[in-house]
């Protein structure tokens, strides 16, 4: 029998073997290229696994979305429970919260690999360049979300993209730099190589999950 290649082992087999970003990586594209092609395996979802995970957790990723309920990383991803710690706000938006659950996730789970992921047409991002144009605000809270977001869409019109889409791209990419800006714990895991932390554009009509960016070895 042929020994097993990390590409071919489960999410369970992987945070065993303390799996490295590229490993880590390489599932979750695994992952949605079954999902695209439709051939889901729904991994690590019946009661064996829910028993499994009373006392521990060992997820491989830690994943950092939008709100948006087209979004849903564990599906679009092909994992299961116990497989990926997730953290959502409208347009991936970064906050105190947001930080400290990322932290959590390096530092106590020991995750190997941060997944910043944007969509297209997503509505806080439209929102936010709305507000670009037209110079006014929305009200109550969501002014705070366009108000995180604006940074991105100014980014985005100096490279010369004004649509929903690129503006995505340019935020998600702009995400990922903050991150690693604000936070010294995810800066040190990155620099030290414990985890890496990549940028993805998934595509509403395709399922398509799209590398854009990369922080970290893979």
């Amino acid at each position: 029998m042929s020994e097993q290649t990390p590409a071919s082992q489960t999410a369970d087999q992987l945070a065993s073997a303390q799996p490295n970003p590229a490993e880590a990586w390489q599932l979750l594209k695994e992952g949605n290229a079954r999902f695209v092609s439709g051939d889901v395996r729904h991994p690590n979802q019946n009661a064996a696994r829910r028993s499994s995970l009373t006392d521990s957790q060992h997820p491989v990723a830690a994943i950092f979305g939008c709100s948006d309920s087209r979004l849903a990383a564990e599906i679009i991803f092909d994992v299961g429970l116990g497989d990926v710690f997730v953290v959502r706000t409208a347009g991936q938006v970064i906050d105190d919260a947001v930080l400290g659950s990322l932290e959590f996730s390096v530092d106590t789970l020991k995750v190997p690999l941060i997944v910043v992921l944007g969509h297209d047409s997503c509505g806080a991002v439209s929102a936010a360049l709305q507000s670009a144009q037209s110079g006014d605000m929305p009200s109550g809270y969501v002014r705070d979300l366009v108000e995180r977001i604006l940074p991105s869409v100014l980014s985005a019109r100096r490279a010369g993209s004004e649509t929903v889409n690129e503006t995505v791209e340019e935020h998600v990419k702009q995400t990922v730099a903050r991150l690693n800006n604000h936070s010294r714990a995810l800066h040190d895991a990155v620099q030290e190589g414990r985890t890496a932390v990549v940028g993805v554009t998934y595509r509403l009509a395709e399922g398509r999950a799209d590398l854009v960016t990369t922080l970290g070895d893979l």
